[in-house]
């Protein structure tokens, strides 16, 4: 009887445990059910539900991902902010080191920063010839690449053909005919004499048949071709001697910048040589052949060299002066270069951003130009943008198309509109999401897409649901300037 109740008490607290244990287990699976499995109750506006691994694709309904064994995302109507991008609060923005910078006009030097190498001017180039056949009596110890002054001897050569000429010469002066000394003294300035070796005879009264040959030019010898005791035919060339009072500073300038180098230009140059001097000039010529190998243009700026400091084969870093013309600017590292087009991050009210395409042009000091995409007074991710274009690569956003940007400077004109049809998706005071179809003159298909709303008073008497037409200008973040149901305008 004892063993009976003993069984009996035995039993009934096993069924107490196990109906514990299967109420445990549906609290548990209760807890732990898929988040596509939960019914939403936070009341917010699904648009659509995709898998972050492939954020392009998206589904109507919820469930598990065919690409990945994960569950669906759900897309909300009100992650898109004013400007149509992502959303981020400014705590994560602060953490990420986001830090912004505004779009504006401004003056952009348009100079251009280049190398060059010092090179001999050889328009200050003289070649010392032999004026007649004659014997290398004597050289001067010179030497290619010495630097000497203007009337320096090279060498004294002996002219046997003069010997005669000059006895000649002499004899008929004995004569006193002028005409006859006339045609004799012709006559050895056509054998090649210097005027200052037909004096010298004259006024000694002897032949001078060994002449010292010197440089008419101060400057390096760049070339010698005289030896002790070699022949020398007549014109043949003896030295060359290249000028320093100024010099050739050849400049590479690289090709797809061809366009900003015109002659004529001011151009400074640094020497490491000369840490902190500048040395200033002009471009004097543009070669007119580009070098294939390195893509580059040759300008040849001259440069004064009184004290011969400067010096051939010497190195330069140079920059040629440009007018500074007006540009819409932007950080040069806000850009993000993807290899097919260049991105920015634009920031809208609310810590929301959007990727827009940009197109861009010239870039100087920090800050580049932008030619499509922008408009003047926006924000612009200048740090930190790349961790937020992940973010949008993820939510599969698509990026605002480039625009022109708007120039100040070229009147006031109203912008024109775009016009397109859809459904409202959600809809505020500041912003209207919109399932709309595709706008042919942007190149942009059908897609759901955040708008700013021009005025409050275009949300005025609209719902969500309401399938509406509308105008919008494309110019910055695309913004609804008309809109009203379907069927009235």
């Amino acid at each position: 009887m004892t063993s009976l109740k003993i069984s009996r008490r035995g039993l009934a607290a096993g069924a107490l445990l196990a109906a514990a244990i299967l109420a445990g287990g549906v609290l548990i699976g209760r807890a732990t059910a898929p988040e596509h499995e939960r019914p939403a109750t936070t009341g917010r506006k699904v648009l659509y539900w995709y898998d972050p691994m492939v954020p392009g694709q998206r589904f109507d309904k919820p469930g598990k991902s065919p690409y990945m064994d994960m569950a669906l995302q759900p897309k909300y109507a009100d992650d898109a902010d004013e400007g149509g991008g992502v959303r981020i609060d400014p705590a994560s923005t602060q953490n990420l080191g986001v830090r912004l910078a505004t779009v504006e006009w401004g003056a952009l030097p348009s100079g251009v920063a280049a190398t060059g190498v010092i090179e001999y001017s050889e328009r200050d180039l003289a070649v010392v010839q032999a004026r007649a056949a004659g014997f290398l009596q004597r050289v001067y110890a010179r030497a290619p690449g010495d630097v000497i002054a203007a009337g320096a001897p090279l060498a004294d050569i002996l002219v046997p053909e003069w010997a005669g000429a000059q006895a000649e010469f002499l004899a008929v002066r004995a004569t006193g005919d002028a005409a006859l000394i006339r045609a004799a003294r012709q006559r050895l300035q056509l054998l090649g004499m210097p005027p200052s070796l037909i004096e010298q005879v004259e006024r000694s009264g002897r032949a001078r048949n060994v002449v010292t040959v010197s440089s008419p030019t101060g400057g390096a010898i760049k070339v010698l071709g005289v030896r002790a005791g070699m022949t020398v035919a007549a014109g043949q060339t003896l030295a060359e001697v290249n000028g320093l009072s100024r010099v050739w500073l050849n400049v590479a300038a690289p090709e797809a910048i061809a366009g900003e180098v015109r002659t004529g230009q001011s151009a400074t140059a640094t020497l490491a040589a000369y840490p902190g001097e500048v040395f200033v000039g002009r471009v004097a010529a543009l070669l007119p052949q580009a070098d294939a190998a390195s893509r580059t243009i040759t300008a040849r700026v001259e440069l004064a060299n009184p004290r011969g400091r400067l010096r051939p084969g010497m190195f330069a870093a140079v920059q040629l002066a440009g007018t500074a013309k007006p540009a819409l600017l932007a950080p040069s590292e806000a850009i993000i270069r993807t290899g097919r087009r260049s991105l920015v991050m634009v920031a809208g009210p609310g810590g929301g951003f959007q990727p827009a395409e940009v197109r861009t042009g010239r870039e100087a000091g920090g800050r580049i130009e932008i030619l499509q995409g922008l408009s003047e007074g926006e924000k612009v991710v200048a740090s930190g943008q790349f961790l937020i274009d992940s973010e949008a690569s993820l939510a599969g956003l698509r990026a605002r198309p480039a625009q022109p940007a708007a120039d100040p400077h070229a009147g006031h004109a109203a912008p024109s509109l775009l016009e397109g049809a859809g459904r409202i998706e959600a809809l505020s005071t500041t912003t209207v999401t919109l399932s709309h179809g595709a706008i042919p003159a942007l190149g942009w298909p059908a897609m759901t897409m955040a708008f700013r709303l021009g005025e409050p008073a275009l949300a005025r008497g609209l719902k969500v649901g309401d399938r509406v037409r509308f105008a919008f200008d494309p110019q910055g973040g695309p913004t609804v300037r008309r809109m009203s149901p379907e069927g009235r305008r």
